[in-house]
């Protein structure tokens, strides 16, 4: 990475340097230039995990697994761009190239998807899930009754007319591929339950109904390999957060750090009931039946693979499941090392005030995801007072963004309780400057990530509350009390916009803090003058690679 850092340094160097009118030839080395930059962006990190440990057995799974994971792939480029072979072809310039292979598209997703692509327009909001000149007026006067599914596209028939086509319908040949991987991997394994799970997968898959394969995954104590498959989640639709978009992770647990984390499930019902907001807020019960585990990721396809990576995981999203049986929380062991050696740090060295880097650590920042993960299950999931309505289609577009500013703010809330019970140990400091480092990481995925909006509103609003507060030397000191009374205070914003299904007040939220500001693009600044990478990208490809 350095001497790719170095190279695109030189390059810069020498063309800032020449007084000569440039010829075209000059032009095309500038550009050139640009996107090694923009690649540069993306630190490479090798998914790896202890070989020694998997039987033979399971590594036969696992290169099944990883076959299936690649369909994903294939499914996903047609929800988010279209015809892949078609733009690639098209782009002669290998950096531009690989450019749209790591953003599934002409659009950089780190920068507010802006098209990098000769000719290509602005990115659609509901990517390709619906036609490029539908309107939104069009879609809410459509009588379609399945028109606000998870798991159909919205086309045109022959005459114009709006329709839903099923995904298993759409992508029927790539679904019924995988299906057939996912059979041949259960029928591999040695593992029962997780055989049991892979088969329903699988026909889950021919037929959009993931139900009995949620709860299947739930029952699932035992397992050393996983696999987390198909349509999940939604932020790729921004112009309805409506449609599912399909990926894929394999993985290996972790089961020595599995242990460790096992305890923590149990406070969920208590932590419901002691969150900072009116009664009426927290009377859902999170479901019991949920664990917390470690694992190393082989491989990852489609969604989260696009962008910035996901470190840790929180399914299913199914609100059904999530009343009877809880969630599970996944811990991305090996990828949250990458980010928090090759990102956070650098970042913490420059933006956080030095008397109080010593509280950055790894442990907080594994901590702080993983509460993250388990606030998903605390809240609520239901408007109050109508019926079957899921705070999801209450509030749109805006709902990723809004349950990704609650998991972040009750998983500090979570880590405070639990701090105070000595049900976690250490410096309570450590957690509090860990993660606000983290929002200068994660908000630079930007206004077309649910994660950047998420952190932006969570910065402004530290900086209102004078929670956090820039130095004269640009750094940015904690103030550890005004961060407490600013928690409580966001805590409760949030989950009555969620508890209302208030639209208007998500959409006021996110329009009045969810965006950047000139003191917070001059801190962002500073960390690309550095060349700190803003997110990774993986070299996979299977356990021989």
């Amino acid at each position: 990475m350095r001497q790719i850092l170095l190279l695109v340094f030189i390059t810069l160097t020498s063309l800032s340097s020449c007084q000569q009118k440039k010829t075209p030839e000059d032009k095309k080395d500038s550009k050139i230039s640009e996107m090694q930059q923009k690649v540069a962006k993306y630190a490479p990190f090798k998914l790896t995990t202890d070989q020694t440990k998997l039987s033979e057995n399971e590594q036969q799974v696992i290169t099944v697994l990883i076959e299936a994971a690649k369909v994903m792939d294939d499914i996903f480029w047609v929800e988010a761009y279209g015809d892949k072979e078609e733009l690639l072809t098209k782009i002669k310039d290998a950096d531009t190239k690989r450019f749209v292979e790591l953003n599934y598209g002409p659009w950089d997703r780190l920068d507010g998807n802006k098209p990098f692509v000769e000719g290509v327009g602005p990115k659609p909001a509901g990517a390709n899930y619906y036609p490029k000149d539908m309107t939104k007026e069009e879609f809410e006067q459509a009588n379609l009754p399945d028109k606000t599914g998870l798991y159909n596209l919205i086309r045109r028939d022959e005459k114009g007319a709006l329709h839903t086509v099923p995904f298993h319908q759409y992508f029927e040949k790539q679904t019924q591929k995988a299906a057939n991987l996912l059979r041949k991997a259960a029928e591999i394994s040695d593992d029962k339950s997780f055989a049991a799970y892979l088969n329903l997968r699988a026909e889950a898959m021919l037929h959009d109904d993931y139900f009995e394969s949620d709860m299947a995954w739930m029952a699932m104590k035992d397992n050393h390999l996983d696999i987390v498959i198909g349509p999940i989640e939604t932020y790729e639709d921004q112009l309805y957060g409506f449609k599912a978009a399909h990926e894929c992770y394999v993985l290996v647990k972790d089961l020595d750090w599995s242990k460790k984390l096992a305890k923590y499930a149990q406070f969920l019902p208590e932590l419901q009931k002691g969150l900072p907001v009116p009664e009426k807020f927290k009377q859902e019960k999170p479901g019991t039946d949920a664990d917390l585990n470690a694992y190393d990721v082989l491989y990852y396809a489609g969604d989260c693979n696009a962008g910035s990576k996901t470190i840790a995981i929180n399914l299913p999203n199914d609100e059904r499941v999530q009343l009877q049986k809880g969630t599970r929380r996944l811990q991305l062991k090996n990828a949250m090392r990458a980010k928090y050696d090759h990102i956070l740090v650098p970042i913490a060295n420059e933006l956080i005030t030095p008397d109080q880097r010593k509280h950055i650590s790894f442990d907080a920042f594994f901590a702080n995801t993983m509460f993250h993960e388990v606030a998903h299950g605390l809240g609520i999931k239901k408007v109050l007072g109508a019926k079957d309505l899921t705070v999801r289609q209450a509030l749109k577009e805006h709902a990723s963004a809004l349950e990704e500013g609650k998991a972040d703010i009750l998983g500090l809330y979570m880590i405070s309780q639990l701090h105070k019970k000595g049900e976690i140990t250490g410096d309570l400091r450590d957690y509090y400057v860990t993660f606000v480092a983290s929002i200068f990481r994660s908000v630079r995925f930007g206004t077309s990530s649910a994660h950047g909006k998420a952190n932006m509103i969570r910065f402004n609003y530290f900086r209102q509350y004078r929670a956090i507060e820039q130095e004269e030397d640009g750094t940015y000191r904690i103030n550890f009390d005004n961060l407490e009374e600013a928690m409580r205070a966001l805590t409760l914003q949030i989950l009555t916009i969620q508890g209302m299904g208030d639209y208007t007040g998500a959409a006021n939220l996110v329009g009045t803090l969810g965006r950047t500001n000139p003191l917070l693009e001059n801190s962002l600044k500073q960390l690309k003058d550095k060349h700190i990478p803003v997110d990774i990208y993986f070299l996979q490809g299977g356990l021989n690679d």
